[in-house]
């Protein structure tokens, strides 16, 4: 650990707890504020479909301005979505709303990014270690995230304008934290000659089509049900403040792991870190079917957070093999497009399923996306045992 992976990691905390906070709060308004209950989780689909349409631009100012340039445009606008969502509750106005977390998915389609610059910050040998302990960062918003939402949701006279305005200083402070940070100088475009291969050839290896696959469809799984869980558990009688302590243990799943997955890693490999991610998803699912009292959310939720950890620290590993520093700008890209592609769909599945088919119609579909990671992972391991063969 040194100053600037330190920063990044309290930088890594304050963005999620932006993400937690809008967990938290964009299903519940919604559904308040919707024409019809179905999309509901409309606003959280937003989020991450402006993260989408976000990567290209966010690969061209990375590329042009550097990391910290980036991340600072990336919290500006993150600025300017929290003024919006202020003015979209209290004006009541459902697309509004939507317009908001779609603005917002810029700042997130940013600091999704702060995985892979952690791994620039130090020695090579260290970028496992690096990559989960910034990750581990995400612990900030598993403290602050679910006690801002409660805490912030009636501070002023409109339901929930308070969190969004709370959401605004955050930004600020990240703002900051990211000024101080050193990070290496951007690449000399001599690289206008030399910018690797296609991205076609880049995707064309299986590791990075594994990579690719096993980050977008963990986090697919984490957010249906995440997204669907503040609605479920308000349908099943549950309080706000239930919502808000499985949503801490779920982000606390999420990123506690994050101080021993890289020594994990190292020590047993990446493959068979991630099957034990897949095999942690499934129980998950499991346990929710189990029922829906508040310790099964709980205890689902977080194995839910534990298993995304190991599945999603082990495949940006994965991926860092598969691309040379001239290429890292579209490969990352590539990489998030992926993964916001897959939580679009998720975001707005989540809300119309489980509103429509119910609670456990939804945990029983999960199970697809999680063999399908399995299924990748065991194909991987037979091509490189052919290889190493």
């Amino acid at each position: 650990m040194n100053a600037n992976l330190l920063l990044l990691t309290l930088a890594q905390g304050l963005f999620l707890t932006n993400n937690i906070t809008f967990v938290a709060i964009n299903g519940l308004v919604g559904l308040s504020l919707a024409p019809v209950s179905w999309m509901a989780t409309l606003p959280v689909m937003g989020y991450v479909v402006g993260s989408a349409l976000s990567t290209g631009l966010v690969e061209r100012t990375q590329a042009r301005f550097g990391r910290r340039t980036s991340f600072q445009l990336g919290l500006l606008v993150a600025l300017f979505s929290c003024g919006l969502g202020v003015y979209a509750v209290t004006t009541q106005q459902f697309w509004m709303l939507v317009l908001t977390t779609l603005v917002a998915g810029y700042y997130s389609a940013n600091a999704h990014l702060y995985r892979f610059a952690a791994a620039e910050l130090c020695a090579p040998s260290f970028r496992e270690k690096a990559v989960s302990l910034v990750m581990a960062g995400g612990l900030i918003g598993a403290i602050i995230g679910p006690n801002l939402a409660t805490r912030s949701r009636n501070m002023l006279d409109v339901p929930f304008a308070g969190a969004y305005a709370s959401l605004a200083v955050v930004a600020v402070l990240s703002f900051a934290i990211i000024s101080f940070i050193k990070f290496p100088p951007t690449q000399d475009k001599q690289a206008h000659s030399d910018t690797g291969r296609s991205l076609l050839e880049i995707a064309r290896q299986p590791t990075f089509v594994v990579a690719a696959l096993a980050g977008a469809l963990s986090y697919g799984v984490m957010n249906l049900l995440m997204a669907a869980t503040p609605l479920a558990m308000q349908v099943c009688g549950l309080s706000f403040e239930n919502t808000a302590l499985v949503l801490q243990w779920h982000v606390i799943g999420m990123f506690a792991p994050g101080f021993f997955t890289g020594h994990l890693i190292k020590k047993f490999g990446t493959l068979k870190v991630m099957s034990l991610g897949a095999a942690l998803n499934f129980a998950c699912i499991l346990i929710a079917l189990s029922g829906i009292e508040l310790h099964q959310f709980l205890l689902s939720s977080f194995l839910l957070g534990v298993g995304w950890n190991f599945l999603f620290t082990g495949s940006t590993t994965l991926s860092l093999s598969t691309y040379t520093p001239a290429e890292k700008d579209k490969a990352q890209a590539a990489l998030n497009f992926c993964i916001f592609g897959t939580m679009a769909v998720t975001s707005f599945a989540s809300g119309a399923l489980v509103t429509t088919q119910g609670w456990t119609w939804l945990n029983e579909g999960s199970f697809a996306p999680v063999i399908i990671t399995a299924i990748a992972l065991t194909w991987l391991w037979r091509v490189q045992r052919r290889q190493a063969a």
